[in-house]
Parts: C-alpha cells; sequence; structure tokens
C-alpha cells in the first residue's frame, strides 16, 4: 500500500487518476490543487508529506499553456522547473517514490525517428525550455526510486483540449484549416493514467530514469481533426495548412514522436492505439 500525493489532480491527467483512484484500494490518495498544496512553497510541501505519510509522488501539475508561456516565463519556470526541485528535494528527504510527467517539447522536433530518451533535447519554446529545466533539477537532486515520464498531445474529457476544441468549432463551422506538417502521437489521459498506477509499485532505481510515454501510431494535426469529426459524425471539412500559415507566439517540434520500448519492455505495460484511445474518450464525453 502507497500513500501517494497527485499534483495537479484537477488538470487532464490527475483528472484520470481521480477517476481510477477506487479500482486500486490498496493505495491512498491525495488529490491536490493550487488551493489545497502550493508546490511553489517547499515547505508546505514537506509538511504536507510528512503529516500525510506520503511514500509516493505524481507530479501531474504543469504550466501548460504553451503560447501564453512566451509572455510569462518567470511564472511558467517557478511552475515547471523550482516546484519540481522542491518536490525532488522533498521526496528524497522522505524517501518517496516520485513519478514527474514532461513533454516532447524537450525536443526540436528535427528528427526522422521516434525520439528515444537517449537523444539530446533542444527545446525551441519557454515552455519547452523550463520542462527540460524541471527534467534537469530532478536529475541533479536525483532521489532514490524517481522517474520522468516525457508524454505528448495529452487529451482528456476533463479540461481544455484538441480534441474539445475540434468537436466545438466542427459544430461552428462547415470547414477549418489544421496544421498538417507537424507529426505526433495524441495520447489519451485515462490511457496514461493506467500505465502510471501499474508503475509505481514496480519503481527501483538509484538514479533518476526518463521513459517515454504515449499511445501508439503517428499522425499530424490535420490527421487528428479527421478523424475526430469521422468518429464523431460532424460534417466538416479539414483543410490541410503548413506551420507557416499559422504562426503562434511559440515554436512547436515539427516531429515529436516518441519511442515507447523502453518503457514496455521495463514495465510491462501494453499501449493501446491513439485511434483506439480516441474512441474511448469520445463515447465517454459524448453519451
Amino acid at each position: 500500500m502507497y500513500n501517494i500525493l497527485v499534483t495537479g489532480s484537477y488538470g487532464q491527467l490527475g483528472s484520470e487518476i481521480r477517476g481510477l483512484a477506487e479500482s486500486y484500494p490498496q493505495h491512498q490518495f491525495f488529490f491536490t490543487g493550487v488551493e489545497t498544496l502550493d508546490i511553489t512553497d517547499q515547505n508546505a510541501i514537506s509538511l504536507f508529506v510528512q503529516g500525510n505519510k506520503i511514500t509516493a509522488i505524481i507530479n501531474c501539475a504543469a504550466y501548460t499553456a504553451v503560447d501564453k508561456a512566451e509572455s510569462e516565463p518567470k511564472l511558467a519556470d517557478k511552475i515547471n522547473n523550482l516546484s519540481v526541485q522542491y518536490l525532488a528535494e522533498t521526496a528524497k528527504v522522505y524517501n518517496c517514490k516520485f513519478i514527474h510527467i514532461s513533454t516532447d517539447y524537450v525536443f526540436d522536433g528535427n528528427s526522422y525517428k521516434p525520439y528515444e530518451e537517449i537523444n539530446k533535447p533542444n527545446p525551441q519554446s519557454v515552455y519547452g525550455n523550463t520542462k527540460l529545466a524541471g527534467e534537469q533539477a530532478l536529475q541533479r537532486i536525483n532521489p532514490e526510486n524517481c522517474i520522468i515520464i516525457r508524454t505528448s498531445w495529452v487529451y482528456s474529457t476533463f479540461g481544455n483540449n484538441f480534441v474539445k476544441t475540434m468537436l466545438r468549432l466542427g459544430q461552428e463551422k462547415d470547414e477549418i484549416n489544421v496544421v498538417a506538417d507537424q507529426f505526433g502521437t495524441p495520447t489519451y489521459a485515462r490511457d496514461l493514467a493506467h500505465a502510471i498506477l501499474q508503475i509505481v509499485p514496480q519503481i527501483e532505481n538509484k538514479a533518476t530514469v526518463i521513459y517515454h510515454y504515449t499511445n501508439e501510431g503517428t499522425c499530424s494535426w490535420a490527421g487528428f481533426a479527421i478523424e475526430i469529426f469521422k468518429m464523431a459524425d460532424i460534417s466538416c471539412k479539414v483543410n490541410r495548412i503548413t506551420t507557416i500559415e499559422y504562426p503562434t507566439p511559440a515554436k512547436r517540434p515539427a516531429n515529436s514522436v516518441l519511442n515507447k520500448k523502453k518503457i514496455k519492455a521495463h514495465f510491462g505495460i501494453s499501449i493501446p492505439n491513439w485511434e483506439d484511445g480516441l474512441k474511448r474518450m469520445l463515447g465517454a464525453h459524448i453519451r
């Protein structure tokens, strides 16, 4: 049995873990948000962990507004880097297992092959840089039984995400423009939540280890949108456009497909295809 602290528990991934908690009655969960635990306050974290006898931490909290981060670098760094340092230092003091969620945006997207954990990061945005800084802080502090899981293109029935935006726009418009030259893998947050809860009891390592987890398969944002409309039976035309035609404050990686061989081999987990995840998410969202 573990006493598990889940930070950012009202975001997409945290909400999915909350939804799965009753399926793991052997654990006691402590779900927190900004109102119940300020993770930018090291003393508050320490008191919470000590007072609740926490034995595992899952850090789902993050500053994820990719474009807004370009104009709020200090706030993004405070949440994506400084708070990770505080959580890692606390995990080390109290000997907690620690799972930290990171992102494909630590890569520049110039690779023609799926990124492996050993590939050198080269973030191109404030968001990517602050997430990488959080990873590096973890590796520097290096608590035992700590892992980093990089993921990508996360969506859920909870919160705001690409799938929900497409469903709304598909009902409002006859056609939309979607970028077709950025490739990655959509990740259903519920599948990632399942994987995390399967992994927790298996974590046993002296130095921080990085893993990649997304659903299986690859698509572009335009391909993702087309599949959303197809599954939701929405008649909305998707016009494929280039990144140049859709400028944004933050630069996105052109190819951020992640290689999942390491996490599958080490923890023995199976990973569903992204279309399967989308089908299940839409079934839960639309019904």
